[in-house]
């Protein structure tokens, strides 16, 4: 499965500590940046992203800033974006099983690395199991469809 993963400089040590494990896993994970740590905006890289989705070159996406606040923030700004912040396992379950969640996003200084590896694996591995969720989120896409026309 390939997944794309950023960060800003707040999160920066813990994407390449995610991203190395993820690898190891056996993912395709695509680095959207930065590729130093040094003081950038999230909005950057959350929108690249979350248009890596739109455009098709991944299927999950990771997005890291310090709370995980700001970069759920910018890619739900996004068609077909759902990103969920994840602070627990049973987070990343729900986000998955009942939202359908394409992206997760982590708070780079408020968890543990493996904690928030944890909560990774459990995102990318956890399907999402459509019954009366499935109507939830489609009514998610029509409010997007709606908006978008004004």
């Amino acid at each position: 499965m390939k997944i794309g993963i950023a960060s800003d400089h707040a999160g920066f040590e813990l994407k390449n500590y995610l991203k190395e494990l993820l690898k190891n896993e056996g993912y395709q994970v695509i680095d959207y940046g930065p590729e130093i740590k040094k003081v950038v905006d999230y909005p950057d890289y959350a929108e690249k992203v979350a248009k890596g989705i739109q455009n098709r070159e991944i299927k999950f996406g990771i997005l890291i800033c310090g709370t995980g606040i700001g970069m759920s923030i910018v890619a739900n700004k996004f068609k077909g974006i759902r990103a969920a912040r994840c602070c627990s396992i049973y987070d990343a379950l729900l986000a998955r099983e009942h939202n359908d969640a394409n992206i997760i996003t982590l708070g780079g200084r408020l968890i543990g690395k493996e904690l928030s590896f944890e909560i990774t694996k459990t995102f990318l591995s956890t399907q999402f199991t459509k019954g009366r969720h499935l109507g939830r989120v489609n009514k998610i896409k029509r409010i997007e469809d709606e908006e978008n026309k004004c």
